[in-house]
């Protein structure tokens, strides 16, 4: 469990977030002022839980610590860490429409559900147990960083969901947990 003043964000490591993509009109506009506000949130001395898609993502939302590259992937022991903010980079299915990018499978509503129902409850145990092998069939977007959450949640807390939605068919969650002072 992470110790007490620990701040945890979720934000989804869509490329649509890339300053690249904001245009004129803004396809994920809600989205990302919700992670814009999350990572605000956070605060300066903020360390990533990512993939090489979602570190992008982070340092296109401001995060750029400047730690090295391991520490960055999320390999340091966080549950030892004292103050500061985690941001885990990582979004849901990619398989909910057949739109989306790995086509619709009907298991992907049904996975996000149970998943989003750990999240909001701040379900551990949930989390940790987070199917690997059906994530990566789902194409979750860094299901290690999901899994990882029930090692950085206070166990019970729920989140403050800022943002849950699945434009394009990949679903895409902005959340908030704050360890007790």
């Amino acid at each position: 469990m992470v110790s007490p003043g620990v701040k945890v964000a979720l934000v989804p490591g869509v490329l649509a977030l890339l300053p690249a993509y904001a245009g004129r009109v803004d396809p994920v506009a809600e989205l990302r002022a919700a992670a814009l506000a999350a990572v605000e949130w956070l605060g300066l001395d903020v360390q990533v839980v990512a993939d090489a898609q979602g570190l992008r993502v982070a340092e296109a939302l401001g995060v750029s610590p400047g730690l090295d590259d391991a520490r960055r992937q999320g390999s340091s022991p966080l549950g030892q860490r004292r103050g500061g903010s985690v941001l885990v980079v990582a979004n849901g299915s990619a398989r909910r429409s057949e739109k989306a990018p790995g086509h619709l499978d009907e298991r992907a509503a049904a996975f996000d559900a149970e998943l989003e129902k750990a999240l909001r409850a701040g379900d551990v145990e949930a989390l940790r147990g987070l199917d690997r092998g059906l994530s990566t069939e789902l194409m979750v977007g860094n299901p290690d960083g999901l899994a990882g959450l029930g090692d950085l949640i206070v166990p019970g807390v729920g989140a403050e969901v800022d943002y849950a939605d699945d434009p394009f068919g990949v679903q895409y969650w902005v959340m908030r947990w704050s360890s007790p002072a």
